[in-house]
């Protein structure tokens, strides 16, 4: 079946309109253009402020005039992660979509459903003519995987909605009224190269299915950073290893899934036996979990440039002792994830080592417990830290007008109670509330799996629901 063919069709529709467009996070120069003209196309007033946030705002439907007037937010762009045998180019070529019974998927890439779904459902709103709403501002925000500066930009002043609806969650029970804040941590450093000394060991850690660094933390899922540090500890007591190279996982807020090294050692024998039977050990403890994981570790004849000994033993000390997973759980909301760390990315290349971090929160105070210690055990590598991209988390308001309406519409509609909860993940709320504190804001969406990796996949029957539930709510918003 047609992308175009699924219902509800005009979700579907602008879905697949916008994902023929590129829009990868820092690069969205091409769909703020087309959010632009679809706006602009419709004869609605269209502004793009100073950092690239796209506001279309659309009058009230007949009758609803005397309503608060609402504003509907997603963000723009997409994770780009791609598995590593595709070919594709995020910068210029548009998403391959296809359906698989219930699922809509991308074809080795991650889908767009986060945020594309939001997008396409306001797109929706925006170019109908028998959907009641009152006076509408939609709000399409830039940037909003790697540091929501979109977000961050946006001005006092430039919204005049009474009411935030977020279409920025993945799963269609629950209505979200606080998120985590998050923080970059990012230790490097330069080592001068020497020439190698013993036998070249390349490893590579693959298969793993990754997902959402906030959403997923807590799930088990391995990160492939933390097995190659594992593998490489095996080395550092007795084989007299140095490293070479390290190319592992890739955008912060995503759990990495692939990661390599390729290293000299001296004592080659005892060191592939050692490693061999750690390898034979994690496989086991992630078959659960990881039923595609797979460890290859080859010997190779060529030598090359290396670090020294030493400078590689703190750099995989420094990888074996850095938190990674879940750091606290709440103890106000049950089951929430309070803080949290993902190593992200581990790149050493020509003698110069990056590895980057998130660490999420919902407490300001934890947020930076887990970053000064990751803080600590860089530095006494001998590594050089920063601290950026800070941003804050959003206080939940359960008793708020807009969620009570909401639960009674869901209730009305669909049966059953939904979960009002607080997500650990880094939703733009938290910061445009910054700027407008007094405005009520609320986040839901269709059913998305995968997130932030190659397996990501939203689900058809939930955006139905989505889209019923967002069309109920607009129609019953409260008089002023």
């Amino acid at each position: 079946m047609e992308l175009t063919q699924l219902e509800p069709q005009l979700i579907w529709k602008n879905f697949a309109a916008l994902n023929a467009v590129p829009r990868p996070s820092k690069k969205e120069e091409k769909v703020i253009a087309f959010i632009k003209n679809f706006g602009e196309n419709l004869g609605l007033e269209t502004t793009v402020d100073e950092v690239g946030n796209v506001i279309i705002k659309k009058p009230a439907t007949s009758g609803m005039e005397d309503r608060k007037s609402i504003i509907l937010q997603s963000h723009l762009d997409m994770v780009h992660q791609k598995n590593s045998d595709v070919n594709f180019d995020f910068a210029t070529q548009g998403i391959q979509m296809e359906v698989d019974g219930d699922w809509v998927k991308a074809k080795g890439t991650t889908l767009g459903a986060d945020n594309g779904l939001g997008v396409a459902a306001i797109m929706s709103i925006l170019e109908s003519n028998d959907i009641p709403h009152p006076a509408l501002e939609a709000l399409f925000t830039i940037d909003e995987e790697t540091g929501m500066t979109g977000a961050m930009g946006l001005k006092p002043g430039q919204l005049q909605g009474e009411l935030l609806l977020n279409l920025d969650t993945e799963e269609d029970d629950e209505i979200d009224i606080g998120c985590a804040g998050g923080i970059d941590v990012t230790a490097s450093q330069n080592y001068p190269l020497q020439t190698a000394n013993g036998q070249t060991v390349k490893i590579e850690v693959k298969g793993l299915q990754g997902g959402h660094s906030g959403m997923d933390i807590h799930k088990g899922f391995g990160n492939s950073n933390i097995i190659l540090g594992r593998l490489l500890y095996t080395g550092i007591s007795g084989q007299n290893l140095q490293l070479i190279s390290i190319d592992g996982g890739g955008l912060r807020n995503a759990i990495p899934r692939e990661a390599n090294a390729v290293i000299s050692v001296r004592n080659e024998a005892e060191f592939m036996e050692k490693a061999i039977e750690l390898k034979n050990a994690i496989l086991e403890e992630f078959a659960a979990v990881e039923k595609d994981l797979h460890i290859n570790i080859e010997t190779f004849s060529t030598a090359d440039q290396a670090i020294s000994e030493e400078d590689s033993r703190k750099i995989i000390l420094a990888l074996k002792s850095a938190h990674n997973g879940v750091y606290r759980m709440s103890p106000d909301v049950a089951d929430l994830v309070e803080t949290s760390n993902n190593v992200a990315r581990v790149e050493l290349k020509e003698g110069g080592l990056k590895i980057l971090n998130l660490s999420r929160s919902s407490v300001e105070s934890t947020k930076y417990a887990v970053a000064e210690q990751l803080k600590s055990v860089f530095e006494l590598a001998g590594m050089k830290v920063e601290f950026s991209g800070s941003y804050p988390g959003w206080k939940p308001k359960p008793g708020s007008e807009i969620v009570k309406l909401m639960e009674r519409i869901y209730e009305k509609d669909f049966g059953a109670k939904p979960a009002v909860v607080a997500c650990h993940a880094g939703l733009e709320c938290g910061i445009i509330g910054a700027n407008y504190p007094q405005m009520e804001m609320v986040s839901f969406g269709p059913t998305i799996r995968g997130a932030h990796s190659p397996e990501e996949r939203a689900n058809i029957p939930s955006a139905q629901k989505f889209w019923k539930f967002l069309k109920e709510i607009l129609k019953e918003i409260p008089k002023k």
